[in-house]
């Protein structure tokens, strides 16, 4: 039987259906967590930075049981995720008062990187109360900017992992399929730009 299924890249073949069974078949106590970090050891899939692609792993993984090619052992565990009942930012208020006066005033402008310190939350709070589509934890590797003048906010700038494909982006760099798959990595989404009220 021929046929090929493609996920995240990743075309995948008979024989590799015919390789996860077996180690589904060798490794019947173990979970799915485990079948989806050895097949990933297995076929050396990483990311970019060398972590293995587990959780990409894991959807192809139930993509192939869906489509009724494996049989998956049963959940060992339901883990609680967070991120499904993501409750909205804490508001943090911050001045509002208009700035009048000409540029040279405003400067310098400081622009911080707060992704991990203890201005990401008022990152996430700004970018909720005053972008147009509020916050949402951005997928990916993730940066976060907050440009400050005179130690007050007045702009917020987000970069995330690019998206996968989009077919006019693509085209105007120029890049064939195998183009971007080797280059993609190297692009980041701006998903967030705020310049405060």
């Amino acid at each position: 039987m021929e046929f090929d299924v493609v996920y995240h890249g990743r075309k995948v073949t008979h024989k590799d259906i015919i390789f996860i069974k077996t180690l589904i078949a060798n490794n019947p106590d173990k979970s799915r967590w485990f079948i989806s970090r050895e097949l990933c050891r297995q076929w050396d899939w990483r990311q970019p930075n060398g972590v293995l692609k587990d959780m990409i792993c894991r959807g192809l993984l139930l993509r192939l049981q869906r489509d009724g090619l494996i049989a998956l052992p049963p959940c060992k565990r339901i883990i609680n995720n967070p991120l499904l009942n993501r409750q909205p930012p804490e508001l943090i208020k911050v001045d509002q008062s208009p700035i009048i006066g000409n540029i040279e005033e405003v400067q310098p402008i400081e622009l911080r990187s707060v992704r991990k310190t203890q201005y990401e939350r008022l990152y996430n709070s700004l970018i909720h109360q005053y972008h147009y589509l509020g916050y949402t934890q951005p997928v990916g590797e993730k940066l976060k900017y907050i440009a400050f003048s005179h130690d007050r906010p007045i702009a917020c700038l987000g970069y995330s992992s690019s998206v996968w494909h989009i077919g006019c982006r693509d085209r105007f760099i120029g890049w064939s399929p195998q183009l971007r798959k080797k280059n993609l990595h190297l692009i980041a989404y701006n998903n967030r730009f705020l310049i405060l009220p």
